[in-house]
């Protein structure tokens, strides 16, 4: 009989077992309006598990009970700061909302009195179709927004819920899951697949985590700058550009230009205010390139300049700013399998 054969159950318990792994990773492509909020979920139980083995270790309650004291804790934590912020948030959002025609006006009559100085010196005039193409894009884009606004609400909604859900269950009954789950990995692989896993789970919590320190250290800068300076606005702009700065390479730039028109339509093109925001903004990043990153960001994932750009721009290619995000620490987990794979076989060969 075919399971008579040792060397046949190993085969159909490896073939199985990939077929698990293989329909996972296809649901979680095919559902992203589940996957995503369950993948958040899941991060956010790797960061909040350590903390709860804490509580259950100190107050001698179960994981149930040590789970809820987090998340009232927690809740309390972040809901009181947001109950202030959310206001300011708010006016300041309506703030440069009405503040958007202005800045596209500015834009205009700037580059028509551009337009009239080179005409004057040189006889040449620029044509004006690319400023007003761009300007119509930039409209389009606003009003595309616009309508897909309320969806976006809506699924935020829909995450501010499942979110929480799905992570107090991640945590509750976490051994459970990895009990579930390692009971189909089969013998011949266990160590290493637990290895591999166990390994994982760390990079991406401290992956996490650090890009979460690195935006609260880019934005506190920022925002204490720009407050210092008298700048409107300062709370939401700070806030955009640690947000934004979670993004490899193009999130400092996307930060950088809603400060750049609303100074600009504020103080003026060059004006000192101009200049003291740019240098504000150029120091925030100077701090996270030369010390943040490299201390917190590039020591966990532990991976090659290169590889990273790379995986960069494959990630904005299939999945756009979410794949730009998730694409180093999915370069990290293969980086880590293949490792493991590399070791396995060369080092069986070299016995």
């Amino acid at each position: 009989m075919i399971l008579g054969s040792r060397q046949n159950i190993v085969k159909i318990q490896l073939t199985f077992f990939a077929v698990i792994i293989l329909l996972a990773c296809t649901l979680v492509l095919a559902l992203p309006r589940i996957s995503i909020p369950i993948s958040l979920a899941y991060i956010l139980s790797l960061a909040l598990n350590p903390i709860v083995n804490w509580v259950m270790r100190y107050s001698k309650v179960n994981r149930t009970k040590s789970t809820i004291i987090v998340f009232i804790v927690l809740g309390f934590l972040i809901g009181v700061p947001l109950a202030k912020v959310i206001p300011i948030l708010s006016i300041q959002t309506q703030d440069i909302q009405y503040s958007l025609p202005q800045i596209e006006r500015y834009i205009i009559a700037q580059y028509e009195l551009m337009t009239e100085f080179i005409k004057a010196k040189t006889g040449h005039e620029l044509a004006d179709g690319y400023v007003f193409q761009t300007l119509t894009q930039v409209e389009t884009w606003l009003s595309e927004f616009a309508v897909k606004l309320p969806n976006y609400v809506a699924t935020l909604f829909e995450w501010i819920f499942l979110v929480p859900f799905f992570t107090f269950f991640l945590i509750r009954d976490a051994d459970v899951f990895k009990k579930t789950f390692l009971s189909f990995t089969p013998n011949t692989i266990f160590e290493r697949f637990y290895y591999v896993m166990h390994m994982f789970n760390r990079q991406l919590g401290n992956y996490f985590f650090a890009k979460f320190v690195e935006a609260v250290i880019v934005g506190g800068i920022i925002t204490s700058g720009l407050m210092l300076m008298g700048v409107k606005n300062a709370i939401i702009l700070g806030f955009v550009a640690g947000l934004t700065n979670i993004v490899p390479y193009v999130g400092p730039v996307l930060g950088l230009i809603p400060a750049i028109g609303l100074t600009m339509l504020e103080y003026g093109l060059t004006s000192p205010a101009m200049g003291a925001v740019l240098i504000l903004y150029a120091i925030a990043n100077a701090v996270d390139v030369f010390f943040v990153f490299p201390f917190l960001v590039s020591k966990i994932v532990n991976l090659h300049p290169m590889i990273v750009a790379i995986s960069v721009i494959v990630g904005s290619h299939y999945a756009g700013i979410t794949g730009m995000v998730i694409s180093i620490p999915v370069v990290a987990a293969i980086k880590l399998i293949i490792t493991e794979i590399y070791n396995e076989i060369y080092t069986e060969r070299s016995r």
